[in-house]
């Protein structure tokens, strides 16, 4: 007979120095996290960086070397994956070719020996959710990806697990059908008040999605928090790049103030942002966001420039702007119809004080 899942609260998941070597290789490097009831986080990284290995290691299906995984203050380490009550959504969907739409969303309940009333009124309320109602009776050949998709996701939440862990399930879509199921999937998140572990290499969808992200590397959590912050105030050049576009002007910090520091770059550059850590002598690199640099000289920092190229990304205009030898800043610039210099005109660069970050690491 089939075993029930270990009795579930509320969704709060307790990652606790979590490693997993292949061979000699740490694949998870001491990983920690506090996930709370409902929440919506997100492991995002490069590829090799260790996040599907982790979420493998929540669901069970791979066991850490050391380190504790707790759900609800229940110990979860050593649990089988089939008792630990969480759903699974995996990247290619898994969905049985042989069974319809509605026994793909009922096998979960039926391996749990449900009662056949309470099936079909909770395969029903699924496919509401999913808007697949009117496709009970399809099989898989007959449908899209996007409706695979959405199968997979009924299957995962027919039984109310508090936690659903998915492992890049929007990859095989188009980009516009993908924006399309992030809007879904959050929607039916925020809605069952499930918590979502989310496993992605797409930087745009992790914050699109989140309420959390943790960026891996190598293994290790880098950096987590909301989206705006690490966006906004990345702990090192690891981040920084991996979240979107990033300018770093490397440095020596030359002096401090009670709120704002000077960087003397190798090529003469002198320039300030907010003091943060920055002590004077360290080595630093000024952190700044193309969108937050402008064509017109405001207060601030003001650099003289020559446009090296340009190019055209609908929404915006990417300009790559030499401000001294070796030094090149990326400029992303509004497409409101104004004609941007081209490459080969001079211009000026230039940001408030306020817009850049030290990072010391």
């Amino acid at each position: 007979m089939t075993q029930p899942p270990l009795p579930t609260g509320k969704g709060a998941l307790e990652l606790q120095d979590l490693v997993k070597n292949y061979g000699a290789e740490p694949v998870v490097n001491h990983v920690s996290a506090s996930i709370r009831p409902g929440e919506f986080f997100s492991l995002l990284g490069p590829s090799g960086s260790g996040k599907t290995t982790t979420l493998m290691m929540i669901a069970g299906f791979v066991s850490p070397d050391s380190g504790a995984i707790r759900m609800d203050g229940a110990d979860l380490t050593r649990v089988p994956a089939e008792r630990r009550g969480l759903g699974m959504v995996f990247q290619n969907y898994a969905i049985f070719p042989h069974l319809n739409v509605f026994e793909n969303v009922a096998f979960p309940l039926r391996a749990r020996r449900v009662a056949e009333t309470e099936i079909r009124a909770r395969v029903k309320d699924a496919l509401g959710l999913v808007q697949l109602d009117r496709y009970a009776t399809r099989y898989a050949r007959q449908l899209s990806g996007g409706q695979q998709q959405r199968v997979a996701i009924a299957r995962a939440i027919v039984y109310h697990p508090p936690v659903v862990l998915m492992d890049e399930p929007l990859g095989a879509l188009d980009k516009n059908l993908r924006y399309d199921m992030q809007m879904e999937l959050k929607d039916i998140q925020q809605r069952l008040g499930m918590t979502v572990v989310y496993v992605t290499h797409d930087q745009e969808e992790a914050m699109n999605l989140s309420d959390r992200i943790a960026i891996m590397n190598h293994g290790r959590i880098e950096q987590a928090g909301e989206p705006g912050t690490i966006y906004e105030t990345p702990a090192n050049a690891f981040v920084a790049r991996f979240l979107g576009e990033a300018n770093l002007i490397p440095g020596t910090i030359e002096t401090t103030q009670s709120d704002e520091a000077l960087l003397v770059t190798p090529a003469g550059l002198r320039l300030r942002a907010p003091t943060g850590d920055a002590r004077p002598g360290q080595p630093a690199s000024l952190f700044i966001r193309p969108e937050k640099l402008s064509l017109t000289a405001t207060t601030g920092n003001v650099l003289a420039g020559t446009v090296r190229r340009r190019s055209f990304l609908g929404n915006i205009i990417r300009l790559s702007v030499e401000v001294a030898a070796d030094t090149n800043l990326t400029v992303d610039l509004a497409n409101t119809g104004v004609e941007p210099p081209a490459p080969g005109a001079t211009t000026t660069v230039a940001w408030p004080v306020g817009d850049g970050v030290y990072l010391t690491q």
